[in-house]
């Protein structure tokens, strides 16, 4: 079982509707308006709401930012296939991007700029749902998100249905601002350690780069990267 704390998870993990919630505990002084909602939301999806004092939830957590409020849920039901109904689809293939405040951070950028499917590796993320859902301010909970058990696989599919790939790459790459994002699109982003594999580079229908205007060698890190990268993609879309 894994602990949801505070309010902005507790209602994404509810809304979001992809795990089983077994009960909400809520501090029994703890009155407010969105406390309200969760209540109401949770008894109508007939979800246990328990009242009780605080320290009970303190015992339970494992910090302290919970507010009075933490909810008992089940792994998620990610999706297995990469299959699509969007006319002009916008999907993100993410490889290497392990630490999870780093992901969530990735995830609330790209639920927020449109992104209609999240596809990456397959592991077990159970241990650090809470983090990756708290750090993505719920988005996690809410975004299509697609478990590849083979990301290459997944993108040659993904390529075979219409899309085009762009990869986050220097090699031969075009200035970011100078490319087409308005149309059936898949982009591929690495971590900054690793960046992506060869394999992936290869399905790779063109490489964007992001210009700077001074003269830095480095790449930005992976959150930075899709934040800029996913709203020029939102801008032109528009």
């Amino acid at each position: 079982m894994i602990i949801f704390e505070g309010a902005l998870s507790v209602k994404a993990v509810i809304e979001g509707g992809h795990r089983l919630v077994s009960e909400v505990m809520i501090d029994q002084e703890k009155d407010d308006r969105n406390t309200r909602y969760i209540v109401n939301l949770a008894r109508s999806k007939k979800i246990t709401v328990t009242r009780v004092e605080r320290v009970a939830i303190d015992e339970v957590s494992s910090g302290k930012t919970h507010g009075g409020i933490i909810c008992f849920a089940r792994s998620r039901k990610y999706q297995n296939n990469v299959t699509l109904e969007k006319e002009n689809p916008f999907v993100v293939v993410l490889e290497g991007i392990e630490d999870p405040f780093n992901l969530g951070y990735i995830l609330r950028t790209l639920y927020a700029s449109g992104c209609d499917l999240v596809v990456s590796g397959t592991r077990n993320l159970d241990h650090c749902d809470s983090v990756i859902c708290k750090s993505s301010s719920g988005a996690s909970e809410m975004i299509n998100w697609c478990h590849s058990d083979d990301l290459t696989q997944s993108v040659e599919a993904l390529k075979e249905a219409g899309l085009k790939v762009v990869c986050a790459a220097r090699n031969e790459a075009v200035d970011m601002y100078d490319y087409d994002y308005n149309q059936p699109l898949v982009m591929c982003i690495g971590g900054e350690m690793r960046g992506l594999s060869s394999s992936i580079l290869n399905l790779s229908d063109q490489n964007i780069v992001i210009p700077y205007d001074n003269d830095f060698r480095n790449s930005l890190n992976a959150s930075s990267a899709v934040a800029v990268l996913a709203y020029e993609a939102y801008r032109q879309k528009r």
